[in-house]
């Protein structure tokens, strides 16, 4: 199923990684629940509507990883996979390699 984000809406596969600290010891999911997250962006949508009723596009492209807050995205599931649903506005950062 292909999917096509409305608005200013965008898809993303969460990029988890494994926290360590210096020492070697493995954090988990529940330490530091503010730290903003990472993602993979597979879908974006048009972009917002102005007041103007100009089209504003996206900043964003599929395949860009991106930062944003742990509390910003909805998750849904389409064909039995999980994604992070955001709007451009939350998004933090795009992250260059």
């Amino acid at each position: 199923m292909k999917i096509q984000p409305l608005s200013d809406h965008v898809f993303v596969e969460s990029a988890k990684e494994e926290a360590k600290t210096k020492s070697g010891i493995v954090l988990p999911d529940t330490a530091d629940k503010e730290k903003p997250m990472r993602g993979k962006v597979v879908a974006v949508g048009p972009g917002k509507v102005s007041e103007k009723g100009e089209l504003i596009p996206m900043s964003v492209k599929k395949g860009d990883m991106i930062l944003f807050t742990k509390y910003a995205p909805n998750e849904v599931k389409v064909d039995q996979k999980e994604y992070l649903v955001v709007r451009e506005s939350e998004i933090l950062a795009v992250l260059a390699e």
